[in-house]
């Protein structure tokens, strides 16, 4: 089993400790891993220029802006799996997992299929940001295998949090498990 890890946080924090742990927990399993922060890429924008969606089957999917997309197009497609993490803003996405997911324009279609979790961590409130996951998961009609949240204010506040580090790790066995379902 392939599994991409997507960080939007725009920090090395409580998000990204979430998802390395689920991600080291999913890789005992078996699974081949690999993380993408976000917050280290170039991800331009998406222009609505819907270039995307012109030409016949050989342009279809293929976006003009070249940035690090470029490259994060073929491994989102590769994957089985696709876990999303984002922090809690005004109980919404943050500013770089929604570009992302914008950006994924091109290719969308294809997600067809693939098994998502998503992950999000707040101050005071997750409020949308799991059901804004789901919401782009059924858009893409992705099967939706499931959650985890945590409310934390300071960076490293949630590896405290014994309950979640077990969350996580009954999430991952529940991902690799639903590979072979």
């Amino acid at each position: 089993m392939k599994i991409i890890g997507i960080c939007g946080s725009p920090r090395k924090g409580n998000t990204e400790w979430m998802l390395r742990t689920l991600m080291e927990e999913a890789a005992k399993y078996g699974a081949e891993v690999e993380l993408l922060l976000l917050r280290k890429m170039d991800v331009r924008t998406c222009r609505g220029c819907l270039t995307c969606e012109e030409g016949g089957k050989e342009r279809k999917g293929i976006c003009k802006i070249k940035d690090d997309m470029t490259e994060t197009y073929p491994k989102l497609l590769s994957a089985d799996a696709i876990l999303l993490a984002t922090p809690g803003y005004f109980e919404m996405l943050s500013g770089l997992l929604k570009n992302f997911l914008d950006r994924t324009c091109p290719i969308w279609p294809r997600l067809e299929g693939k098994k998502v979790v998503g992950l999000a961590v707040a101050e005071e409130g997750i409020g949308q940001a799991i059901q804004n996951l789901k919401t782009y998961a059924s858009l893409c009609k992705m099967r939706w295998v499931g959650s985890a949240t945590a409310l934390a204010k300071t960076p490293g506040e949630v590896a405290q949090n014994k309950e979640l580090g077990r969350r996580l790790k009954q999430l991952a066995k529940r991902l690799v498990h639903s590979h072979f379902d």
